[in-house]
């Protein structure tokens, strides 16, 4: 999840995706220009960091396709399609099937009832080792359902907590977003004590998010490279002290895009080749 992204797919925001913003649980209404505007420069920048930009407009109607990070799940041997906690996003994994396809990733396995799983809910810590938060969107079944279809990996299963209940969604990447193989950003208070200790004992450094920039999306980055990051602007403290890291960050305006569904720079994206 840190190596250099070559090539991400996105799904840009669609006109007709506005009527159901309620319905889907936003925050507030999108206003479609701006977001446009917004999504059409999160674009560039991934662009300029010399990722191929792979453009889908699958699932027209739903605001959160937006967010292509949760309908699946991509390894070395080709994709994985997820089945949602959330209702309204159980079409996203199938409508993929053919972007996914022209992109040349192979769809190897489906997820299936009564298994839940997001994407949101898993991290790769390295190339055989799946991190996997259980909570209201990913349930106990994912488990085992994940360690059959990424075959030789080591699935690593982690309570979340219950926060602000089902209505509102706190993945796993809620609160950590890995920075390189030996560094990740985290909130360490919603973090379960087994996690943070197996980060060191991998040797993986930890960069704490403040409290007062947890709940605007300062965990939620997205790497672009070793030490690399792309993350929504306004949060200063977190931004500081991942340069203090030695990460160069760069930053994207997201009101619309991010703020209001709730979803960061990893939630918009799913990398398809990282090198």
């Amino acid at each position: 999840m840190t190596g250099t992204l070559e090539r991400v797919l996105v799904r840009p925001p669609l006109a007709e995706d506005v009527a159901r913003w309620r319905e889907c649980g936003w925050r507030a209404a999108p206003d479609h220009a701006a977001a446009a505007r917004e999504h059409e420069a999160f674009r560039g920048a991934l662009e300029e960091a010399g990722a191929d930009v792979v453009v889908s407009r699958h699932d027209p109607g739903n605001p959160d396709a937006i967010y292509p990070y949760d309908p699946v799940l991509v390894g070395t041997a080709g994709a994985v399609l997820l089945r949602p906690g959330k209702e309204a996003r159980r079409k996203e994994p199938a409508a993929l099937v053919p972007v996914l396809e022209a992109a040349g990733v192979p769809v190897v396995e489906e997820l299936e009832e009564p298994v839940l799983a997001e994407g949101g809910d898993t991290l790769w810590l390295d190339e055989s080792t799946l991190l996997v938060g259980v909570g209201y969107r990913t349930n106990a079944e994912a488990v085992p359902a994940l360690g059959r279809a990424f075959p030789g990996a080591e699935v690593v299963a982690f309570d979340l907590p219950h926060w602000n209940g089902a209505g509102e969604v706190l993945h796993l990447l809620s609160f950590i977003s890995p920075l390189d193989s030996d560094l990740a950003l985290v909130y360490p208070r919603l973090a379960p004590v087994r996690l943070l200790r197996l980060l060191a004992e991998r040797g993986v450094g930890v960069v704490e998010v403040p409290d007062e920039e947890f709940e605007s999306q300062g965990p939620n980055v997205l790497a672009l490279g070793p030490r690399r990051a792309l993350a929504l602007d306004g949060n200063p403290a977190t931004r500081r002290r991942m340069e203090r890291a030695g990460v160069d960050v760069v930053v994207y305006r997201g009101d619309e895009i991010s703020r209001k569904g709730d979803g960061g720079p990893t939630c918009l994206t799913r990398p398809l080749l990282r090198s």
